[in-house]
């Protein structure tokens, strides 16, 4: 993998990008986890204005350390970058109890309030960026994105701009192993931080990102037939995300109505 290519074009991409659009810069918000890592030091490489933004809800410690550390940072070696911590938990849990005071004992609440977090993060951004005249810039990578669908329609599917869309996760730790982050950013085990008790994405999806990736590249090519044993475990769960993620990988659905009728 020729990282330093990729890197270089990422920066150059974005920096493009911002420009042609006539605005500052970027707002990435940070997690702690690898992919925001990556995002937000390409950001801050551009040279243009980058404002970083953790978001908290009820968030584990480590993983508010690691984000918090990952700021610090950004801001000692980039003049450009500035950081800001929003703690977004009483906001989420004053929207809880209006959601749950109008409909009480609902079909799929956790997972709802799940993706609640992850909008209203989309939502803060969009503030930010709206009011310092910066793009959102998004955080998923090829597997997330394209694969499965792992992330919240309208949540953190919602940016402006996607620079490691077309990057494998296993892809990203090595751009992050190239841009030597910090060690707990390197190593940080995947989650999505949208749950009070800790899920990381291996026991959210039951399959661990490489063994995504080899079946996402034959996608297509290769059927349920050709697998056997633990491959072909790993082959129904792709299988089985992949087409119920369709509403978000593919454009929204517009009803056409024939030009005679208008």
């Amino acid at each position: 993998m020729q990282t330093e290519k990729i890197i270089d074009r990422i920066v150059t991409w974005l920096k493009d990008y911002a420009q042609n659009a006539k605005v500052k810069g970027f707002v990435v918000g940070v997690s702690g986890g690898v992919d925001s890592g990556v995002v937000s030091t390409l950001c801050a490489m551009t040279g243009m204005e980058v404002l970083v933004v953790q978001m908290p809800i009820r968030q584990k410690a480590d993983q508010i350390d690691r984000a918090s550390e990952h700021i610090e940072y950004l801001k000692t070696k980039f003049t450009n970058v500035r950081g800001l911590n929003i703690d977004l938990t009483s906001a989420f849990d004053e929207l809880t109890k209006i959601f749950d005071a109008n409909q009480p004992d609902i079909l799929h609440r956790d997972l709802a309030l799940a993706n609640t977090r992850s909008r209203l993060r989309m939502l803060s951004l969009y503030y930010y960026g709206q009011t310092n005249s910066l793009l959102v810039c998004g955080t998923g990578n090829k597997v997330e994105d394209f694969g499965i669908g792992f992330y919240t329609k309208y949540g953190d599917g919602g940016v402006d701009l996607s620079p490691i869309a077309d990057l494998y996760k296993t892809e990203v730790y090595a751009l992050a192993r190239a841009l030597d982050l910090p060690e707990s950013i390197k190593n940080a085990i995947p989650t999505d931080g949208l749950w009070d008790a800790e899920r990381t994405d291996e026991q959210q999806i039951g399959a661990t990102y490489p063994e995504l990736e080899k079946i996402q590249k034959e996608y297509g090519t290769k059927t349920e037939s050709d697998y056997t044993g633990r491959d072909l475990e790993v082959f129904k769960i792709f299988d089985r995300m992949h087409k119920a993620a369709q509403h978000k990988i593919q454009p929204i659905p517009v009803c056409d109505i024939p030009e005679e009728w208008k």
